[in-house]
C-alpha cells in the first residue's frame, strides 16, 4: 500500500492543528521508498510533518515539480533543520530565475536556492529528461508536448536567461506517475505546460490506463469552456479519481463535484489517500 500524505496545500483540512498556506507538498511512503514532491514556500509543511509524527528526514529522494517559490522555497529550510535526503530530482533550467511581470515591475518567484547550496549540504541534484524510474512503479516525467492549443501559459510568467527575459515555457515542469496495479495515479505540482499536455503524454509514454490525478492543474486563471473542456477529457480517457488542490481553482473543483461519474475530494494540509497496489 501506498500513502500519499498533503504536508501543505491552501486549504486546512480537519485537523486544524496544521498550517495551510499558498504552496503544495506531497510525502509519498510505499513500496520500500519514502520521499517528498514538493516542499512548499517555507518551513510550515515540516511543522506539519512533526505534528503528524512523520519523519521528514532520512528521505530516499526529494523531487521538485518546478522552481516556483510555493512549490521549491520550502527546500532550503528542510535541509537547513537537516531533513531531506542527497538526492533531488528537478527538470531542466530549474536554476533559471523565474518571475511574474505586470508591465511595470518583476517579482521573483524562484525557490532561493542555487548550485552552491546543494554542493554545501552534499546533495546531488539528477535532473530528469524524459522518463526516470525512482523505484520500481514510480516514474518522473519531463518534456510535456503542447498539442492542446486552449492549454495556454499567462503571459506573466517570464525567466531571466543569458539573453534576458523570455517567456517561461515551464521547461523545469515534472510529474510523478505511480503504478497502481497496472493503472496510473499521476502527482502534478502546478501542470503550467497544461494538465491534457501532462496527463495524455504520461498516458503515451507509460502505456498504462489513468486511474486518478492529485495535485495543482492551474486551472484557477482559466475560464468555464476551458475547465468543461478539461474535466470531460479527463472523464474520457477514464480518470476515476481526480484531487484537484493547489491551484485548480473553485471552477474546476466545482465542476469536478457536479461529475458524478468521477470521485473527486480536495487534499487539504493532512489529508491522505491511500492506494492498494494489488
Amino acid at each position: 500500500m501506498v500513502r500519499i500524505t498533503a504536508l501543505m496545500d491552501n486549504k486546512p483540512s480537519e485537523n486544524k492543528a496544521l498550517c495551510n498556506e499558498h504552496g503544495l507538498s506531497y510525502l509519498v511512503e510505499g513500496r520500500g521508498i519514502r520521499f517528498l514532491f514538493d516542499c512548499g514556500a517555507g518551513p510550515h509543511p515540516w511543522e506539519n510533518a512533526h505534528r503528524l509524527g512523520l519523519d521528514v528526514g532520512n528521505l530516499d529522494a526529494v523531487v521538485l515539480s518546478h522552481s516556483h517559490y510555493d512549490h521549491a522555497a520550502g527546500y532550503r529550510d528542510l535541509l537547513e533543520m537537516g531533513g531531506g535526503s542527497p538526492l533531488l530530482y528537478t527538470g531542466k533550467r530549474f536554476f533559471e530565475p523565474k518571475f511574474a511581470y505586470d508591465g511595470t515591475k518583476y517579482t521573483d518567484l524562484s525557490a532561493g536556492f542555487d548550485r552552491a547550496f546543494l554542493e554545501a549540504h552534499h546533495v546531488s541534484h539528477r535532473e530528469v529528461a524524459d522518463v526516470t524510474e525512482l523505484a520500481k512503479g514510480v516514474y518522473l516525467l519531463s518534456g510535456f508536448p503542447r498539442k492542446n492549443e486552449f492549454e495556454t501559459i499567462p503571459e506573466r510568467f517570464v525567466r531571466l536567461t543569458d539573453q534576458g527575459f523570455v517567456p517561461d515555457d515551464f521547461e523545469d515542469e515534472i510529474c510523478i506517475a505511480l503504478d497502481v496495479g497496472g493503472k496510473l495515479v499521476i502527482l502534478v505540482g502546478c501542470s503550467h505546460p497544461g494538465i491534457l499536455n501532462m496527463v495524455e503524454h504520461v498516458h503515451k509514454v507509460l502505456s498504462l490506463p489513468v486511474y486518478g490525478v492529485f495535485g495543482g492543474t492551474h486551472l484557477v486563471e482559466a475560464d468555464e469552456a476551458r475547465v468543461s473542456r478539461t474535466v470531460r477529457r479527463l472523464r474520457e480517457m477514464g480518470v476515476e479519481i481526480l484531487g484537484l488542490s493547489h491551484c485548480s481553482g473553485e471552477a474546476a473543483e466545482c465542476a469536478i463535484c457536479r461529475d458524478r461519474t468521477v470521485k473527486s475530494c480536495h487534499m487539504g494540509s493532512g489529508d491522505c489517500i491511500f492506494l492498494d497496489l494489488d
